[in-house]
């Protein structure tokens, strides 16, 4: 064991008081968030935002509640989610293993043209007209799904780290008869589990915050993730009043910050469970070019 100098440890002290007060900094404006939104809508207004709820008021919360809109936001949220990392993570694996294998045919011009689209693209107008006009996705819960299926990025880490594997694995498959099919889902992602796990954690956090396509493509109230309905509410108080026209002496204000709590929650709470796999994917598929 490495006994540290007098200097490492006064070194290492201020390194954790600087995270420690760094952390601080970081999770102040989730307290104000939280204390605001539990503060009753006219001490709000008059005393402004503040961490501890005086006095202490559970009507935006209940505003909220009151009716569907929050349950269909999280179901459309939840869909797109699950969906969307399965299909997603199904076709990136896919892709990764066919570039992976060194006999396929044009591998390098393959690998070129999916590099390319991380670099340029044809713009937002083109793009709003393909998805719109020619793939008629318009006000579909599949336009937040389906223009994403593959990310780059995390087809070339995925790619990388398949490519670390023994290629005896493979070549003993196929004298056996295997095909690719086989090979890829009985041998190679059964090996890939951590990395497989990494990249789920990205694509679903990607899924989770979508509001973009959203804000673009769905006019359905119904169909509006969690994210986009965030950002409705916050720029737009007539939309609030839309939401919610059933609740009586409405908590405008407060009724934002409630909302933005009840949205980011599951994440918040989730994050300590998971924050080993974002440390996992700083080096998935390093070793190996």
């Amino acid at each position: 064991m490495k006994v540290r100098t007098s200097g490492e440890r006064v070194l290492l002290t201020g390194f954790y008081i600087a995270c420690a007060v760094f952390a601080a900094v970081c999770l102040l404006p989730f307290l104000i968030v939280l204390g605001s939104s539990l503060t009753d809508e006219t001490a709000l207004l008059q005393a402004g935002y503040r961490i501890v709820p005086q006095p202490f008021s559970w009507d935006a919360y209940s505003a909220i509640f009151a009716n569907d809109v929050i349950y269909n936001a999280y179901s459309v949220t939840l869909f797109v989610t699950i969906v969307g990392t399965a299909l997603s993570l199904l076709i990136t694996s896919a892709v990764s293993y066919a570039v992976s294998v060194k006999s396929l045919k044009y591998r390098n011009s393959i690998l070129f043209f999916i590099w390319f689209t991380m670099l340029f693209n044809g713009g937002l107008v083109p793009w709003y007209i393909l998805i719109s006009k020619y793939l008629h996705l318009s006000n579909s819960i599949w336009v937040m799904i389906l223009p994403a299926l593959v990310n780059p990025w995390f087809m070339f880490l995925l790619r990388n780290f398949f490519m670390t594997l023994p290629d005896s694995l493979a070549e003993s498959a196929k004298i056996d008869g295997a095909n690719d099919i086989y090979i890829l889902f009985r041998i190679v992602l059964p090996l890939s589990l951590p990395a497989l796990a990494t990249i789920s954690l990205f694509y679903a956090l990607d899924y989770w915050n979508e509001w973009f396509r959203a804000i673009l493509f769905i006019d359905d109230p119904g169909k509006y993730p969690l994210q986009s309905l965030i950002i409705r509410i916050v720029s737009s108080m007539n939309f609030t009043n839309q939401l919610y026209t059933g609740a009586v002496n409405l908590p405008s204000y407060t009724i934002r910050m409630a909302t933005v709590i009840v949205t980011i929650g599951p994440i918040v709470l989730l994050y300590p469970f998971i924050q080993k796999y974002f440390v996992q994917g700083l080096t998935v598929g390093a070793v190996k070019g």
